[in-house]
C-alpha cells in the first residue's frame, strides 16, 4: 500500500540534499563555533553564511537574524522580551493564534501587569480589521500586536501590509508568527512595517530542532537564554551547526523554486477542491480556504457531512488506508476541547461534525488527491 502524506502543515519531508548537507557538516565541521582555532573558525563561518542567506532573502541585516530551536521558542522570545525589555503593557492578538502565542500571552497576563485584547475573528477565519483599528486607537499604552500570517489550521491569510500600516500609524509594535509562511512567501523587511517574524526549518523541508527569529535592529532586547555570548548574547548555548546548515539548504531550495513549488501546490489544492465538491456536494470548507487570495496555497480544512458518532471511525479508516491528515494542529493532539480555531468560527452544528485539515507539499501528486477524495466519498456514503 502506497502511503499518502497530506499533513505538511504539521511537518514536512526533509529534502535529501538537506540530509546530505547535515551529514557532511557533522562529519567534517564538528568544531565548536566559539573556539578560536581553525575548527571553530570554520564552523563559525558556516553559521554566519547561513545567517546572511536568510537576511539577504528578506532584505534585512544579518544582525537582525537569530537562530533558535523552533518557532515556539522564537515566539516566546518575542513576546516575553517585548514585555520585559520594551515596556509593552498591552498585547492585541486573536483567539485563533497558535498556542505558542496564546499560552505565552496567558502566562504574561498571570505574571505581569499586561492588558490583553482579542481582535474579533469573522466566520471566514479572517480578523476584523475595523475592530483592530478600534483596539489600536482606544489606548495609549505601549502595545504589541501579535497576529499570525498564515493560520496553521484553516490557512487564512493576514494582510501584513495593512496591519503593519495600522501599527505604524498607532505607534504599536508588530509581531507575526510566520512559521507557515517561510519558503512559500517572500518578505521585503526593508519595506514591510513589521518588527518580528519567525521561522521553523521543519515546515519547509528542513530538520526539526532549528528555527530563527527576525528582530528589528532598532529594538534593544536583553538576553533570553543566559550564559555565554552565543547569538550575540541573545541565546546562550553552543550553536547546532549542522542544523543551521540544514536550515540554510532547505531555505535556499525553497526560495530558488518558490514559483514552481507554489504553482504545483496551488494546483493540487484547486484539484482537491474541485474533486471534493463534485463527489461530496454537501461538503463545507472552513475559513476562506476556497479563496486563493485569502488563504494559503497549501492548506484546506473541510467539514464532512457525517454524524458525530460515525466520525469516531474516520481517522482510523484513513490511517488504515495509509492517508495522513489532521483533525487539528499537531500541537493540539490529545486535547479534549477540540480545535480552538474551529471553536472560534464554526456553528455548534458544524462543530458536531468532523473537520479535517489537508496540507500539501511539492512531494504530493494529483494521483494522491484523486485517491484521498475517493476514500472520503466512500466513507461518507457508507452505512
Amino acid at each position: 500500500m502506497n502511503k499518502i502524506y497530506f499533513d505538511n502543515a504539521a511537518t514536512t519531508q526533509i529534502d535529501s540534499a538537506v540530509v546530505d548537507r547535515i551529514q557532511n557538516i557533522m562529519l567534517n565541521n564538528y568544531g565548536n563555533p566559539n573556539s578560536t582555532h581553525s575548527y571553530g573558525r570554520s564552523a563559525r563561518t558556516l553559521i554566519e553564511k547561513a545567517r546572511k542567506t536568510v537576511s539577504t532573502q528578506f532584505k534585512a541585516s544579518p544582525s537582525e537574524i537569530y537562530f533558535t530551536s523552533c518557532g515556539t521558542e522564537s515566539d516566546n522570545m518575542v513576546l516575553i522580551s517585548a514585555v520585559r525589555d520594551l515596556r509593552v503593557k498591552r498585547i492585541i492578538t486573536s483567539k485563533i493564534e497558535h498556542k505558542a502565542v496564546l499560552n505565552v500571552v496567558k502566562y504574561l497576563t498571570e505574571t505581569e501587569s499586561i492588558e490583553i485584547k482579542y481582535v474579533d475573528v469573522l466566520n471566514n477565519g479572517l480578523i476584523d480589521y475595523n475592530h483592530l483599528e478600534i483596539l489600536l486607537k482606544e489606548s495609549s499604552h505601549k502595545t504589541l500586536v501579535s497576529l499570525m500570517h498564515i493560520n496553521n489550521e484553516i490557512g487564512s491569510k493576514l494582510d501584513l501590509i495593512r496591519v503593519g500600516k495600522m501599527c505604524e500609524d498607532n505607534n504599536a509594535l508588530f509581531h507575526s508568527d510566520t512559521v507557515q509562511s517561510i519558503g512559500k512567501y517572500d518578505f521585503d523587511l526593508s519595506k514591510l512595517n513589521i518588527d518580528f517574524i519567525v521561522g521553523s526549518a521543519h515546515k519547509f523541508h528542513g530538520p526539526k530542532g532549528i528555527g530563527f527569529v527576525y528582530i528589528n535592529k532598532n529594538l534593544k532586547l536583553n538576553p533570553f537564554v543566559i550564559g555565554g555570548n552565543q547569538e550575540r548574547g541573545m541565546r546562550a548555548g553552543t550553536e547546532s551547526v549542522h542544523n543551521i546548515c540544514g536550515l540554510e539548504t532547505a531555505f535556499i531550495e525553497s526560495y530558488q523554486n518558490i514559483i514552481t513549488n507554489n504553482k504545483h501546490i496551488q494546483n493540487l489544492k484547486t484539484e482537491f477542491i474541485n474533486q471534493i465538491k463534485k463527489l461530496i456536494p454537501s461538503i463545507k470548507f472552513n475559513g476562506s480556504c476556497e479563496n486563493n487570495l485569502l488563504s494559503s496555497p497549501s492548506i484546506i480544512n473541510v467539514c464532512l457531512p457525517i454524524s458525530k458518532e460515525k466520525s469516531v471511525l474516520l481517522e482510523f479508516n484513513l490511517d488504515m488506508k495509509g492517508i495522513a491528515c489532521s483533525r487539528g494542529s499537531a500541537c493540539q493532539s490529545g486535547s479534549q476541547s477540540g480545535s480552538h480555531v474551529l471553536n472560534s468560527i464554526l456553528s455548534k452544528e458544524d462543530l458536531d461534525k468532523p473537520s479535517l485539515r489537508f496540507s500539501f507539499s511539492k512531494y504530493n501528486s494529483s494521483e494522491e488527491v484523486v485517491r484521498v477524495v475517493s476514500v472520503l466519498k466512500d466513507f461518507v456514503e457508507s452505512n
